[in-house]
């Protein structure tokens, strides 16, 4: 029996021209031309399906109404994210109006989902197009389907205790205050949305992205009060987060308290800086890119995750790092 010809849309390369230009950059373009296309598929396997309907939350990216990526999290008990069929993710859940993403969740929108679960530090994404909104949730139409490796992932332990008063939107701002400074400079983990529009021609690469970065505490640095600086370590060589800056600076993230549930949501426009690890100072890359990120707006919101989590034990992979003091 013959195999089936695979579609134009199969055969067509998931990395847009922002992505090969990093991978060109760090030396990886011709092994992900091999790769991609194998490992970023257009349907969800079964273990992928399997794994969201586990989770008790997702990290999602969106793009507001300006246009300007946002991430977020989106919780709810396992099996709030379930997969009817490979090719579509059903989440019955959505940003509440104290999130900059309310509202941001609309048929055809382009949205990129994050599963993860700290306490095995495994990792999968998921990003497409909404297909259908209702008052519950959404379901996402998948247009890439792809694994991420454990590593920089802080385990962390769901505990019983919970967030039971809703959550509290503060006044947005142009800076980073005091607090803001200092849950940046204490934290180990946080995740950044991006987006690629498409040039019409390449499809499959386009939309929404959303990533994790972790490292030891403190490896995102406070410049000032609009400027953040992080190194970027050696990870996958598909350069999703980095290739999509490199066409549209505009990123999104999101730091997370996961002792008391605060969220820190900060938009600003990201310039990439390239340094091997001899210049940089830092340890545990073949090389290193620095992100210079120029805040724009500062929003926080109190008690935005239902559950409190406990810290665990830190990545391998962090510890082979470096520090700013050294760098």
């Amino acid at each position: 029996m013959n195999a089936p010809t695979p579609s134009s849309l199969q055969l067509e390369s998931p990395f847009h021209a922002g992505e090969r230009y990093v991978q060109t950059l760090a030396g990886s373009r011709e092994a992900m031309a091999e790769l991609g296309a194998r490992v970023i598929r257009l349907a969800m396997p079964d273990q992928h399906r399997q794994f969201f309907a586990q989770l008790p939350f997702l990290v999602m990216g969106a793009l507001d109404a300006d246009d300007q990526p946002w991430a977020t999290l989106l919780s709810g008990t396992p099996g709030f994210a379930h997969s009817p069929d490979p090719t579509l993710l059903r989440v019955n859940a959505l940003a509440p109006p104290t999130d900059p993403l309310f509202g941001a969740v609309k048929p055809d929108a382009q949205i990129g989902l994050l599963g993860i679960e700290p306490s095995t530090r495994r990792r999968n994404r998921v990003n497409g197009r909404v297909a259908q909104v209702d008052a519950q949730g959404f379901t996402l139409r998948v247009a890439q389907s792809f694994g991420n490796c454990p590593q920089y992932i802080r385990k962390r332990e769901i505990t019983p205790q919970a967030h039971d008063a809703p959550p509290v939107a503060e006044a947005s701002q142009t800076s980073l205050d005091d607090k803001a400074q200092w849950q940046i400079a204490s934290a180990d983990t946080f995740f950044v949305a991006t987006h690629y529009a498409g040039d019409g021609a390449t499809p499959r690469s386009a939309g929404t992205d959303v990533s994790h970065r972790g490292g030891k505490p403190g490896f995102v640095r406070v410049e000032d009060a609009n400027t953040l600086i992080w190194p970027d370590f050696r990870g996958n060589s598909f350069y999703n987060t980095l290739g999509n800056l490199h066409v549209n600076p505009r990123a999104g993230l999101v730091f997370v308290d996961f002792a008391s549930g605060d969220f820190l949501h900060i938009a600003g426009d990201a310039e990439l800086l390239w340094q091997d690890e001899t210049e940089s100072g830092f340890e545990g890359a073949l090389r290193l890119v620095r992100l210079r990120l120029r805040v724009r707006e500062v929003r926080r919101v109190r008690g935005a995750l239902p559950a409190a989590w406990r810290d665990g034990e830190t990545s391998p992979s962090v510890a082979r790092t470096g520090d700013w003091p050294t760098a």
